[in-house]
Parts: structure tokens; C-alpha cells; sequence
């Protein structure tokens, strides 16, 4: 047994989210928020510990890790995507140095558990399943290095998340998760590798019953559906969860819209695409990757093949959603002239956010083995835009400076203006019976009083945050709420770029250095 006659106290610690497109860090700070949503994983985990265990959860891209706190714990519980990488590091380094037990999983520690020293049980796979056997080994006082399993969870067995833990006001949206897994088997993804390709979903009851303890909380006003594909099951989807969100949304009118992640295939489905409107959902991630079809080929995204790709993105912004696309630059099939390629594509497709990686590959996905074969693999994997693990093709230099190119045509303020034209040209408001009314109260008149003064006074570029909103006024004045949020957005885009630039000159520099001395 564990020899302890008060509660087994665990604290949870999500690591820092470093400075990247999608963490969104300077978009946060005008809106006068800390992070852009809270640990799902660990609100989950919390909810499974059984609940005579004390709990706290200190999330470090909101609040610092004191001492106290780590003091307070009999184990530290740490679970991290592979972003985290350098902050989780510096975590399990304070934790040991206190004498803490760290239990780490998540993403970051699934495939490569033994590059973590410090850490003192890893919990990996799905918690369902690996969690539940570390709690009884735990009171047995039986306690293993590793916990893992090949098998995948019954989602429905997953409880709701203790989201009481956190205080939703510290975040921009809050966060569900209906569906793991994806039938598709793009080689640069490790998505298949850790949750597989049979999409397995929630019970709509259990989203519902997820999405009120959501809304009692007044400060929400947009919930992402974290799926890794939200479409991959269209059949259930259609059956079952969207009618029951669009009877829930009638019923309760809760006054915040829906996010997720889905395929571009979503074009072909038209009936789909009504219910996902009716049922609340606006912004739609996307991963579009290339307009290349040798670059889709070769990385097995054929769910992209064969369509005008161009023509399904205006079409999918006619409806009424808003894309936000992932693009790569570095496939083995690139030359040089795909940077031109890929950035008129992007400036003319209108995605207000799109987001360009470098190819990277990570341990677990199919790229990563067959890069292992060919001896192409130059360090170990480590998510950063601006960044790679691979051997290329091209010469990196000449792959650098190319992303460099394409980041700065769709980054600098005229370039995202331009293709926030082409946006607002081509995207309507969607047709659907159900109206959402956004919550409003006293605090976002001081938000918008925050934005104007940031945005529209103190920013050097303000010139083009109100160019936007006088294009918008002149032409389309429904779309004065997205000029806004789009003219922050501008904001963003172009701080984390000088960002990856600097990150990306120094490797450049180094490479000069490497071959000046070879």
C-alpha cells in the first residue's frame, strides 16, 4: 500500500506553449486573455483519479510553478504535446531538483519515453486504459517504470473533465473532444500512430454533457471540438451528434459558436456541411499542405488529389465557414519555384490564418521510418515552423530561404491585408434557420477599449489595422466584427513571423559557418 493516511495529492502542470502560429500569444495578449485553451488531457486525467485524491492544477501559460506548489504534491503529473518540449524539460528539472515523483505522458513522451531523464513512472498511451492500472499500483504500492498498452479506449467510457479546475476567464475558448482517430494515413502525421484509424466517438450525451458545464460559464463565448478529424466518421456524425447538438442549440441558445479540425473533403458533402452550420460551427482548421499534387502524392494526403483546390476552399468560404489551412513547404517532390507556387496559392485562396511549416517528421509516423531507412534523419524531432529533422531533398539553405520568402509575402501587414480582401470577397454568412447570439457584457466593451488602444493607437503598423476596418465599413459592414478580429490577427501573424525569422537566419548562419569550415 501507499504509505500515506491523508489523501494522495497530485498536481497536474501543463508545460509553457512557445511562441507559434497556433498558440496564438500576442492575438491573447490584446485580448487581454494568457492562454488559448485549457488541458483538456490533464482536466480529463484529473476527472479520472479517483476523487478522494486531492487535486490542483497549475497551468504555466497562465499562472508560474511555485515551489509551494511542488511541495505540496506527492506526485506532479505532467502531460505535453511536442511543442512543449523545452518548457516540460525545465519542469521535470525543478521537480527533481525539489525531490518530487514525476508522472509524465501525452504526445511528447508516446513514442520516444526514453530521452526524458527525470522522470519517475510514464502514464503513455490513452489514460482510459494506462491510468487506471497506475492508480492501482499506486495504492498497492506496486509502482512501474512504464505504463503502456497497444489497445485504444472505449471513448465512451471517459468521463467529463474536471473543468472546475481552471478558470475559464484566463482562456480564449474552451475545448471538447467527441472523436479520436483518422481514416486517413498522410505519412507526416502521427495521428494514426496514437489514437489509430478507426475513428471512435464519444455518445452525443456525453458532448452535451460536457458542453453545459461549459456554459454555465459566462466567459465562453467559442468551444474547439479537438478532433483530429472531426468528419472521419461522417455516417455517426451525421446521425447522431450534429442533430442532437442542433436540438441542444435550440433549446439552450447558448451564445458561443464551435471550432475543429476536419479534411477538405468536406466540400463533397453538402448535406454535411448544413447540419455542421445549423449545429453552431464556424471556424474549420484544415489541412491543405500543398497545391502540388506531386507534393500530395508522395505524402499519401489523397484526400486532397484530384479536386481543384482553389475552387473547394471559395466554395467551403461561400457557405459560411472560416478555414484556417496548414501548409508545408520541403516535400521531396519541391524545387524552387514551389515557394511562388505555394504563396500566390495561399493569397489567392483568402484563408485569413494559414500556417506554413517546414516537413518535419515525427517518431511514430510513416515518414519518420521510411527517413530512418534512407539515413535522412539529421537530429531529433522538435516542433518549430521554422525548423526541420529531415535531410532534404533541396539543400536546405535553398529550403530556408524559401520559407523565408513565402512566410514574408504572407506575414508582412500588405500581404495579409490582400488576402483579407480576397476573404471578405468571397466568404457569406451562412444560411441557416438558427441564429447564435454572441454573450456580451461589461467586460468586452473593455476589451474592445483595449483592442482600439493597442491595435488602432500604440502598434507601428496601425496604419493597417484600420485600412482593414475602413475597407470592411465601406464595402461590408456585417463583416465589421471579423475586420477586428482579423486586424489583431494581422498582429499576430506578423510578430511570431519575425520570430521563426530569427530562428531560421540563425540556422542559416550556422550552415554558412558548417561549410565555410568543411
Amino acid at each position: 500500500m501507499y504509505e500515506k493516511s491523508s489523501p494522495i495529492r497530485i498536481l497536474l502542470v501543463y508545460p509553457r506553449m512557445p511562441d507559434t502560429f497556433y498558440a496564438l500569444k500576442h492575438f491573447i495578449h490584446v485580448v487581454g486573455k494568457k492562454a488559448a485553451f485549457p488541458p483538456l488531457g490533464l482536466l480529463t486525467i484529473a476527472s479520472i483519479l479517483p476523487d478522494r485524491w486531492e487535486k490542483r492544477l497549475v497551468d504555466v501559460n497562465v499562472q508560474n510553478l511555485t515551489e509551494e506548489d511542488i511541495s505540496w504534491a506527492d506526485f506532479i503529473f505532467l502531460s505535453a504535446m511536442n511543442v512543449q518540449e523545452e518548457s516540460a524539460r525545465e519542469i521535470i528539472a525543478r521537480c527533481k531538483e525539489a525531490g518530487a515523483k514525476v508522472v509524465a505522458g501525452g504526445p511528447l513522451f508516446t513514442h520516444e519515453y526514453e530521452r526524458f531523464e527525470g522522470v519517475d513512472h510514464f502514464v503513455l498511451n490513452e489514460a482510459e486504459i494506462t491510468l487506471q492500472e497506475f492508480i492501482r499500483d499506486i495504492e498497492n504500492g506496486e509502482l512501474k517504470d512504464v505504463y503502456s498498452t497497444a489497445e485504444f479506449a472505449d471513448v465512451t467510457t471517459s468521463p467529463v473533465p474536471l473543468f472546475e479546475l481552471v478558470d475559464m476567464r484566463h482562456y480564449l475558448y474552451a475545448i471538447v473532444q467527441y472523436s479520436r482517430g483518422c481514416p486517413y494515413l498522410c505519412d507526416f502525421c502521427d495521428v494514426t500512430a496514437l489514437f489509430g484509424r478507426k475513428p471512435r466517438t464519444k455518445t452525443p450525451e456525453q458532448i452535451i454533457r460536457e458542453l453545459e458545464v461549459i456554459s454555465c460559464n459566462k466567459a465562453v463565448q467559442l468551444v474547439l471540438f479537438a478532433d483530429d478529424n472531426l468528419i472521419g466518421n461522417k455516417r455517426i456524425l451525421k446521425a447522431e451528434l450534429l442533430p442532437a447538438l442542433i436540438t441542444w442549440r435550440k433549446k439552450t441558445n447558448p451564445g458561443f459558436f464551435f471550432a475543429t479540425q476536419l479534411t477538405v473533403n468536406l466540400a463533397d458533402d453538402e448535406e454535411l456541411m448544413q447540419l455542421l452550420l445549423d449545429a453552431g460551427f464556424r471556424h474549420v482548421f484544415i489541412g491543405i499542405e500543398t497545391p502540388e499534387e506531386a507534393g500530395l502524392a508522395v505524402s499519401h494526403k489523397n484526400q486532397n488529389l484530384k479536386r481543384d483546390l482553389l475552387e473547394t476552399i471559395h466554395f467551403i468560404h461561400e457557405k459560411g465557414f472560416i478555414i484556417s489551412g496548414g501548409f508545408i513547404v520541403g516535400f521531396d517532390t519541391d524545387t524552387t519555384s514551389s515557394f511562388n507556387t505555394m504563396s500566390n496559392f495561399i493569397q489567392q485562396s483568402g484563408i485569413p490564418l494559414p500556417i506554413v511549416n517546414i516537413l518535419k517528421a515525427p517518431p511514430g509516423t510513416a515518414l519518420y521510418e521510411r527517413l530512418k531507412r534512407e539515413g535522412r534523419l539529421s537530429k531529433p524531432f522538435a516542433f518549430e515552423e521554422g525548423d526541420t529533422n529531415i535531410t532534404p531533398v533541396m539543400d536546405e539553405a535553398v529550403l530556408l530561404e524559401g520559407f523565408l520568402q513565402v512566410s514574408e509575402k504572407l506575414y508582412a501587414p500588405l500581404g495579409s491585408f490582400r488576402r483579407l480582401q480576397t476573404f471578405f470577397l468571397h466568404h457569406r454568412l451562412p444560411d441557416s434557420h438558427i441564429r447564435i447570439h454572441p454573450k456580451f457584457n461589461w467586460h468586452d466593451v473593455s476589451v474592445a477599449l483595449r483592442i482600439i488602444y493597442l491595435m488602432g493607437i500604440k502598434d507601428t503598423h496601425r496604419q493597417w489595422f484600420w485600412k482593414l476596418v475602413w475597407w470592411v465599413l465601406r464595402y461590408n459592414r456585417k463583416y465589421i466584427d471579423k475586420a477586428i478580429f482579423y486586424g489583431i490577427m494581422m498582429y499576430q501573424m506578423n510578430l511570431t513571423n519575425n520570430h521563426i525569422r530569427k530562428q531560421v537566419e540563425k540556422r542559416l548562419l550556422q550552415l554558412k559557418v558548417e561549410r565555410a569550415t568543411a
